[in-house]
Parts: structure tokens; C-alpha cells; sequence
């Protein structure tokens, strides 16, 4: 699921002259259900099918509800798209924003739905749900719901360097978990798939009972070590094509956002590009945004008396989470005099030593406002340590 990013610009004041056309655009990999809303044929919905990619199909019927309009009214509207952020990603957004049509791509789970424990849903429901949550917003009304800032195909496409290596390093711990879970069986254990010399130490392995290793054991473990080698080159090519953009970006850049985290003591390769692709290359009106892009904002349930908090919302981009956590941790470890470490060691001690993984969240929520206040205000941390020249 693409990510909700900073809030894109909606009208400021109530509007109740809607001189368009709407449409929404219910997403599926067999059929694409168009339901539109015309001026001058009152509160009624069309609904439309077409082939699902069959762009050709999809301008047809929006060049025939603007016929039908121009004979009803006689007068021209231009037309207005949603569609919920989903597996098709951003390429149809795209085609149509070409094609002069304004299109929108709407966060799905920012839409309100029925609470009924038995509710129904089909395409035409979610379909008129899509269309009345785009009318609304087009009014003005505020908080209806969330629309999605679309990436370029530029930004797009140079994040998915950092997204690979991820996946390619989860591949590389599935391996090498298999071959020491084989051995494991056989009675042998401290053989490191990882090291340079696994080949020689697989010849020389011998079962807990004194034997060889059986043949066809041996077999599979060599396969598996011919996967493990492959993906240590592609984990190898992904690391390299990182740096060399991280290179690119500082000597485009006047002030380079890769650039400037890597001076901090703590942060390298991965760290920075990770910070700067999924975050810090878009812009934030405030450090509610950018905590709530990250899904670290606070979620509470108040209701009369009771008033209570259920934690980060998790509700914004996964890995840029995931990758503060972890650069939170570090960060005590590389920065221990900065002000966020003391107030984590300040917050910890003042409650026994307990609810670090609380805190450390928290922290995780405060050194991304900081950062983001470095790569763009030039704010430099407080007690914060760069790295020597």
C-alpha cells in the first residue's frame, strides 16, 4: 500500500458551486467500475463498467458524460477523478492528469464507513462511498478525508534502491536459517554460512555421531550456498548503486540532504538514503505531518471520562518507522551527550529503568522532527556529534 503523505492543499472555505463532473473509479484486475454524478440530472449516480486497463474504454465514457451534460445543460464541465491508493499504484493518476483531467488518489482508510457489525459492501456501495468522500472534500469540508501526494516517476523509482536491499537481505536470513536448521538436525552447530571459507568448512563437517555429511544433504546445502552467494552479489550491486546515488545527490544538491546526515556520528549509508527517500525528500508544513506520515503520532480515546492513549497510530510509511526505531537505538549508542539521549536516560531512570521500548519510540518520533529540522532549517542538534573530516 503506497503511504499518505503530507496533506495536499484543499479549499480553505465551504463551496456549494460544483461546476464539474464526478467520478470515481472502483479498481479491480477484471473490471473497472466508473460512478459519475452530472449536473443536471439531480441526486441520480450512473454506473459504468469497463474492461479493467482499457484506457481507450475508460476517456469514452468520460467524453460521453460530458456530452450528455453539454445536451442537458449547455454548458461544458470538465472532469473530476478519485480512486483509492492501491495495487495499480500511480500510473492511471497519471494517464489522466495527461489526458487534463484532475485527478485525486485517496487514502482508503481515511474514508468513514458504517460501524454495523453486518455491513454491506460491494463495488456500487464503495463506489457512491468514493464519489460522496471526493464531493465533500471538493467543498471544502475539512478532515473528510486523506488524499495521497503522488510521488514523480523520478521519486518513484530511485526509492525502490533501499526497498530491494531489504528484501534481498530478509532472503539472505531465510537461507542462511535453512542451512544451520539442516545441520542442526544432523547434530552440528557453529558453521557460519556467511563467512569466506564456507565451502572448505562444509567439506570438512562431520554429523554429531561421527559421520559425513550424507550425500544428498551435502547436495542441498551446496545449492542453498549457490542461492546465498547470488543474493550476497545483488545485496553487493543494490549497495553500490545507493552510494553512487547518494554521491549523485551531493553534488546536484547546494544543500544535500543525503549529505548533511551523513556528517552526523551514528547515521551512514543505509540510514541516510533511508531517511532521505521515504521522508525527507518531501515537504512538511509542520512536525505533526511529518509524525503522522511516519505513523508515530500519538492515538487517543477519549470519551466523557475516560481519556487514555493507545499508542502510535502505525498508520503511516512502515519502513521509514522501522528505520527510526532502529537509528534510535544507535543513536544512544553513537550520541550519548545529545539532548534527546539525556531526556531517553532522564525519562527511563525516572521510572525505574522500565518502559525503555516506550520511550524509545518516543525518542524515534523526536530525532525525526530533529533531523528534519537540520535538513531544512539547518538546525543542528543540541549536544549532537558530526563526524571528523
Amino acid at each position: 500500500m503506497p503511504t499518505v503523505a503530507d496533506r495536499a492543499e484543499a479549499p480553505t472555505a465551504i463551496q456549494t458551486n460544483l461546476a464539474a463532473i464526478f467520478t470515481s473509479l472502483e479498481l479491480s484486475r477484471s473490471i473497472w467500475l466508473i460512478t459519475s454524478l452530472s449536473p443536471g440530472c439531480g441526486e441520480k449516480m450512473s454506473k459504468h463498467s469497463v474492461p479493467a486497463g482499457d484506457i481507450a474504454a475508460l476517456l469514452a465514457r468520460f467524453s460521453e458524460l460530458k456530452q450528455k451534460a453539454l445536451a442537458r445543460t449547455g454548458k461544458s464541465f470538465p472532469i473530476v477523478a478519485v480512486q483509492e491508493a492501491g495495487l495499480d499504484g500511480f500510473w492511471l493518476h497519471r494517464v489522466l492528469e495527461k489526458e487534463g483531467i484532475e485527478s485525486h488518489v485517496v487514502d482508503p482508510a481515511s474514508i468513514a464507513t458504517s460501524r454495523r457489525r453486518r455491513r454491506a459492501k460491494t463495488d456500487r456501495i464503495d463506489g457512491e462511498t468514493l464519489l460522496r468522500a471526493l464531493l465533500a472534500y471538493k467543498r471544502g469540508e475539512p478532515r473528510v478525508c486523506a488524499m495521497v501526494r503522488t510521488p514523480t516517476p523520478e521519486e518513484e523509482d530511485r526509492r525502490r534502491l533501499c526497498r530491494e536491499r531489504k528484501v534481498l537481505i530478509a532472503e539472505r536470513v531465510e537461507h542462511v536459517n535453512r542451512i544451520k536448521g539442516l545441520l542442526f538436525a544432523q547434530g552440528i552447530s557453529g558453521y557460519e554460512p556467511l563467512r569466506r571459507n564456507r565451502r572448505q568448512r562444509l567439506d570438512e563437517l562431520m554429523t554429531g555421531d561421527g559421520r559425513p555429511l550424507p550425500t544428498h544433504l551435502k547436495t542441498q546445502i551446496s545449492r542453498e550456498l549457490d542461492r546465498l552467494e547470488l543474493l550476497l552479489d545483488q545485496i553487493k550491486a543494490a549497495e553500490a548503486e545507493r552510494d553512487a546515488l547518494l554521491a549523485a545527490q551531493q553534488a546536484a544538491a547546494p544543500a544535500p540532504v543525503g549529505k548533511m546526515l551523513l556528517e552526523l556520528k551514528g547515521i551512514g549509508a543505509e540510514f541516510a538514503a533511508n531517511l532521505w527517500l521515504e521522508a525527507l525528500f518531501r515537504h512538511f508544513d509542520n512536525r505533526r505531518q511529518l509524525a503522522s506520515y511516519a505513523g508515530l503520532a500519538p492515538t487517543p480515546w477519549q470519551s466523557g471520562s475516560v481519556d487514555r492513549e493507545q499508542g502510535v497510530s502505525k498508520a503511516g510509511n512502515p519502513r521509514l518507522r522501522a528505520t527510526l526505531v532502529e537509528l534510535a537505538w544507535l543513536w544512544l549508542r553513537h550520541q550519548p551527550q545529545s539532548a534527546l539521549a539525556l531526556w531517553f536516560k532522564e525519562r527511563v531512570s525516572r521510572n525505574g529503568g522500565r518502559m525503555k521500548k516506550t520511550f524509545i519510540v518516543a525518542l524515534a518520533r523526536k530525532l525525526l522532527v530533529a533531523l528534519w529540522k537540520y535538513v531544512t532549517a539547518g538546525v543542528v542538534i543540541e549536544g549532537a556529534v558530526m563526524k571528523a573530516a
